[in-house]
């Protein structure tokens, strides 16, 4: 009998006192044999996006945490406009705050990671990432217009890089919600999305530009590591996602393009793949690569080994 998913919320808290709100499935008993998966998330969306995912991963044997990054859902504040946030702080801090209660609370039991788009980054420069066995990203990728595909780069030049930094300067943070685009989106994000280049070290870091630090985080990483990239992703094309790869320098790197036809379906997109819609085709997937490093078959005769 599978046993039911007993959700429990907690706050982890970060290195420099910021409180995050998290959720934990934990099962009872022997732990041997048994991994732990964090699911980071996307840019300001919610963990509870993923909690039917994460529930499915528990079913199958896994303990699952899930977490919000600081400024968004249980990690909001109560005024936005107060909140010192980037994505280095997502990934140095946020993400290393939820890796280093894994290690405590989950002794001995092997680290896996499914992270979502802007996760596959921030994973990255979480010092702790030398912990994770094996990752699995999906759309994963740091938002360099260029790579945007090409019959809507305009399109979302002029809304992500022009309009939404314009709004978030006046009004301290992206107000996304009031929006209907996103969640609630804290200033240092925003700038940082909107400037985005492919050398990520350099000028568009502004405050974290002269850290010599951020590249060489990317190196702690050796974990196996597959990016799943979706035909019909307009952020997370084959370009873009290998050029996130290209950060992780010593980690074991694959790649798995699909396309929506390959799963019967006309369309899954960037956010889709953790719709409960696709828990029979695309989510086993996820939990095979995770718990095995493979894929079944046809999918695992067209992963590709990155260099």
């Amino acid at each position: 009998m599978t046993e039911k998913a007993q959700a429990r919320d907690f706050l982890a808290i970060a290195a420099d006192h910021c409180p995050l709100g998290a959720t934990e499935w934990r099962h009872g008993g022997d732990t041997r044999g048994r991994n732990v998966v964090i699911i980071v998330p996307a840019t300001s969306v919610k963990a509870r996006y993923y909690h039917r995912f994460a529930e499915y991963l528990f079913a199958s044997g896994c303990d699952v945490l899930t977490f919000d990054y600081r400024g968004i859902g249980a990690s909001r504040p109560a005024d936005m406009r107060a909140i010192d946030a980037s994505y280095v702080e997502w990934g140095r801090h946020d993400v290393e705050a939820i890796l280093k209660h894994v290690v405590a609370r989950y002794p001995g039991q092997p680290i896996d990671v499914v992270a979502h788009s802007i996760g596959g980054f921030t994973l990255g420069i979480a010092p702790s990432s030398h912990r994770v066995r094996r990752m699995l990203t999906v759309g994963a990728q740091i938002a360099y217009w260029p790579d945007y595909v090409l019959r809507k780069r305009l399109q979302m030049m002029l809304r992500w890089h022009l309009f939404m930094p314009l709004v978030a300067r006046l009004f301290g943070y992206f107000p996304g919600t009031r929006l209907g685009w996103m969640e609630d989106t804290p200033l240092g994000v925003v700038k940082q999305w909107s400037a985005f280049h492919r050398n990520f070290d350099r000028k568009p870091w502004k405050r974290h530009r002269n850290d010599p630090s951020l590249p060489l985080l990317f190196e702690l990483f050796r974990g196996e590591t597959l990016a799943i990239s979706i035909a019909d992703d307009e952020w997370g094309t084959r370009s873009a996602i290998l050029r996130l790869l290209r950060l992780y320098t010593k980690a074991q790197k694959y790649h798995l393009h699909l396309a929506p036809a390959d799963i019967g379906e006309s369309e899954i997109g960037h956010f889709a793949y953790f719709n409960q819609k696709f828990a029979d085709s695309l989510w086993p997937l996820a939990l095979r690569w995770i718990q095995t490093g493979s894929m079944p078959d046809p999918f695992q005769s067209r992963i590709l080994k990155v260099g």
